[in-house]
């Protein structure tokens, strides 16, 4: 059953019974037994054996330790615990009072969260797991939900990474752009040249960005998310009450009185300064060649720096809590609880993450991704219609496999094929309407590694971020869409930008702030 229709069935009713049930450790197990069933056409041992080495990838791959997976699980418990100790050391409260009082209203803090996703580009796990934690004081001071918060990381971070050339996605993508080129005897620019001239082509980034913009600007919410973030304006209550014992462990934690801004600076700009030099000096090391910035960011081991900047910026929270102990605002047994309570809020993200590998190999191996691809190739369609149909593809495989990389492994070297047997001319946009649309069906997917990983640091439940980023996400998608329809038809880049352009600008125009927004601009929150 595999590489045919039915490959469909597993990923499909994975990603169902998580909308249905927002139960995602059941819906994911489902989808693993399912997948597994399928690919031994239901030979019940060789299921059995097909799930047990699903997991047991996720931890040991060719008689290893799967060191990439184990450092980034690694790296979630000690953000987990950082987490706590910055909030029991008052951290948190202090950076939050210092920047409501420069960050004035519920529009400026999301614009300060875009800006700091576009900042943080080098890698969007990092993106995912920082943003979320340095901005959370401040969008919960403004009475801006979780899954709002969830929402700005998410759409900055894959989005951001997709285009940053000197980034761990820009030399994945530089690589297989290379390796086309040559398929495709393209001698007229190399690989590095090729990735920039795509930049303004990737339409879903601008898009999804520019949504982000407009959304935070107008104060107007629409679908699943209204409900949260007027159940922010209104109460104050920044997280679903349903879910707020397991995501909010800061209700847990005792707090000291002698709270600092450093007590949160230090902790993250040393995690993200010290992962940052390692990321240099691992890429540095492995590349042969010539050192170029590129080429060194291409070779860094970038979920060993994480692993790394996590234990730097562990025992940096350690050496601050020292202060609070030697002056007993806080004590070893508080010391005891910020461990365990951290890593416990951290359980949830750890458990989904390895049962979302799991099913991506499987998927993998169920060959739905390359069905799909099949498809693409084999379509007789015409040739102005290529860009938007490559990216309505590229978007599916994603949403149904839960990764971008896979879907750019798969589409990527199609798309570069289909062009050169048919308009070299039009190599750039589908390579660059491919990698939109994996970002769009990764950025929707609640299988997602990246998806999970901006819930978990926004603080918030993922089902709650996956049903509330979705209609905003189809906004940017049909925008996209429109852009590269447009490009599609005359050809030029420039009309497919400036068609995404005059989409926001409409939807800018249509979108209405209500009179409780705009009373909450106006009026300071109360401390």
């Amino acid at each position: 059953m595999d590489n045919t229709i039915w490959s469909l069935v597993p990923p499909i009713l994975a990603i169902i019974m998580v909308l249905v049930t927002r139960r995602v450790l059941l819906s994911l197990g489902v989808g693993i037994i399912a997948s597994a069933f399928f690919i031994a056409s239901f030979n019940f041992p060789e299921s059995f054996s097909l799930i047990w080495e699903s997991f047991r990838l996720v931890f040991v791959e060719d008689n290893a330790l799967n060191t990439g997976n184990v450092y980034i699980l690694l790296f979630v418990l000690m953000l987990g615990i950082m987490t706590a100790f910055v909030s029991m050391m008052g951290g948190t409260k202090a950076f939050g009072d210092w920047m409501i009082k420069r960050v004035r209203t519920r529009s400026s803090s999301q614009i300060m969260t875009m800006f700091l996703g576009i900042v943080i580009f080098i890698d969007d796990y990092f993106n995912s797991l920082t943003v979320g934690p340095i901005a959370r004081p401040v969008t919960d001071k403004h009475r801006v939900s979780r899954a709002k918060l969830a929402y700005i990381v998410d759409s900055t971070a894959a989005p951001v990474s997709v285009v940053a050339p000197i980034s761990s996605w820009g030399a994945y993508i530089i690589g297989i752009i290379a390796s086309i080129l040559v398929a495709q005897n393209v001698t007229e620019y190399g690989a590095f040249e090729a990735f920039i001239k795509m930049i303004p082509m990737n339409l879903y980034v601008w898009a999804a960005l520019g949504v982000v913009l407009v959304i935070a600007l107008r104060q107007v919410d629409f679908g699943p998310m209204k409900k949260h973030e007027n159940r922010a304006i209104e109460t104050g209550e920044v997280s679903n009450p349903e879910n707020k014992e397991q995501i909010d462990i800061e209700t847990k934690l005792p707090m000291s009185n002698e709270n600092k801004i450093s007590d949160l600076i230090l902790p993250i700009g040393i995690l993200f300064i010290a992962t940052l030099v390692i990321i240099f000096i691992t890429g540095f090391g492995a590349v042969e060649g010539d050192k170029t910035l590129m080429n060194i960011f291409g070779e860094a081991d970038v979920n060993f720096a994480l692993f790394c900047g996590g234990i730097i910026g562990v025992i940096t929270t350690f050496l601050l809590f020292s202060r609070h102990l030697r002056s007993q605002q806080l004590s070893m047994r508080n010391f005891k609880t910020g461990v365990i309570e951290g890593a416990k809020s951290m359980l949830p993200a750890f458990a989904i993450l390895i049962f979302a590998w799991a099913i991506t190999f499987l998927i993998g191996e169920l060959g739905t991704g390359n069905y799909l691809a099949g498809i693409v190739e084999s379509s007789n369609i015409s040739l102005s219609l290529l860009p938007v149909i490559v990216f309505i593809m590229a978007g599916f495989i994603a949403f149904a496999t839960g990764t971008s990389w896979g879907s750019f492994a798969l589409l990527l070297p199609i798309a570069g094929q289909i062009a050169g047997s048919t308009d070299i001319s039009l190599l750039l946009p589908v390579l660059a309407a491919v990698l939109g649309g994996a970002v769009f069906g990764d950025h929707c997917s609640p299988i997602s590694d990246t998806t999970i990983l901006s819930a978990t640091g926004a603080g918030s439940e993922l089902m709650d971020h996956v049903t509330t980023q979705l209609l905003y996400a189809l906004v940017a998608a049909f925008i996209a869409s429109l852009g590269y329809l447009g490009l599609g038809l005359f050809g030029n880049m420039w009309i497919g930008l400036g068609i995404v352009v005059i989409s926001l600008a409409v939807l800018f125009a249509v979108l209405r702030p209500t009179d409780d927004k705009s009373k909450m601009e106006e009026e300071p929150i109360a401390k």
